[in-house]
């Protein structure tokens, strides 16, 4: 048997025979949550916070911190300021689960402004702090990729918010180690 078997919602894995409750499509959630009263709505958001981290980080951002954006990432600057204090130079690794911690920052948000602010900022901290990438290859790659993606989000804000955050970016390439 090549394929997944599927019955009632559940999905067979031939190779573990472990089972998996089919995830239903967003539309179909969005549905069913508009037919729930307040206090199923109430439980069910309680229930998911329970479950995992990141939903209550989620729930976090939804409820007490998306109506003051500013706010927000005056904090997560502050995090990401602590993270780079006293540091010299920074394992691959470690740059690594830096960025999958801003990513998942970012993903809360969802506004671009935010996401740009933010990836400068955690660039800004390499060149401010002096850290050393060394002769590391992949740390320059993925410092390089934090800017391409800067690079990217800038083609979809305005002209003038452009100018002002490429700004802010200037001399972050210049710092790399040359290939």
């Amino acid at each position: 048997m090549t394929q997944d078997t599927i019955s009632n919602g559940a999905v067979e894995n031939p190779q573990g025979n472990a089972w998996k409750m089919k995830a239903a499509s967003i539309s179909e959630l969005k549905k069913s949550l508009a037919n729930l009263d307040r206090e199923e709505l109430l439980d069910a958001c309680v229930r998911l916070a329970k479950y995992k981290v990141d939903n209550k980080e989620l729930l976090t951002y939804l409820l007490l911190k998306s109506h003051d954006e500013p706010t927000y990432i005056r904090e997560v600057c502050s995090e990401i300021d602590q993270e780079f204090h006293g540091v010299t130079s920074m394992p691959k690794k470690t740059i690594r689960k830096m960025i999958r911690w801003l990513d998942k920052r970012v993903r809360y948000s969802g506004d671009v402004e935010t996401e740009l602010e933010l990836r400068i900022h955690f660039c800004n901290q390499f060149l401010r702090r002096r850290i050393r990438l060394g002769r590391c290859k992949v740390s320059a790659n993925m410092y390089r990729g934090q800017l391409k993606r800067i690079d990217n989000l800038l083609e979809k804000v305005h002209a003038d918010l452009q100018f002002d955050y490429r700004q802010q970016m200037e001399g972050l390439d210049e710092w790399l180690p040359k290939n």
